[in-house]
């Protein structure tokens, strides 16, 4: 997208994954819940996001096993960043995760979160955690809902020569 300035140059808006890199780390400098359980932004592109997070001890049911709240927040950290990658503020209009095996203190757990579909101001995310192993631990869907006219970070237009 281009647009004309008073003085009649043109300036281009960043291209998409300038975009979501700008978001991803406005995001995560306060994000202080994931900061907190150790969840880190390894990759993120328009519409997807990818998080780690290691299990540790305090994060263990009485079962010896990741809590599914915790495994759920990783996953819904993932899908808060995809569905925000193109900078206007999207909130979880619901989710549901499905967990399919435990993961133990230890694991290195991976949230992937992609884009199933959009129709106006609603999306559909899907995501899955595995553990180190590529062993399918969880999958969650999301329902987000993009709330129009609320960035989450300023991203500059950039002059053309």
């Amino acid at each position: 997208m281009n647009t004309n300035t008073p003085h009649g140059s043109t300036t281009f808006a960043p291209d998409p994954q300038t975009v979501a890199n700008a978001v991803g780390e406005a995001m995560y400098a306060r994000d202080y819940c994931a900061q907190h359980l150790g969840i880190t932004l390894e990759a993120i592109a328009p519409n997807y996001a990818r998080m780690t997070m290691t299990v540790r001890r305090e994060m263990l049911n009485g079962f010896a096993i990741l809590h599914g709240g915790i495994l759920t927040t990783l996953a819904d950290t993932a899908f808060a960043y995809a569905c925000n990658s193109g900078n206007e503020m999207t909130v979880a209009a619901g989710i549901a995760t499905e967990f399919l095996a435990p993961a133990h203190e230890g694991d290195q757990l991976t949230a992937e979160c992609r884009v199933v579909g959009e129709a106006g101001r609603t999306g559909v995310y899907d995501v899955t955690v595995t553990n180190q192993h590529g062993k399918l631990i969880a999958v969650m869907r999301g329902k987000s809902y993009r709330r129009k006219g609320h960035p989450i970070c300023p991203v500059e237009s950039k002059p053309h020569p």
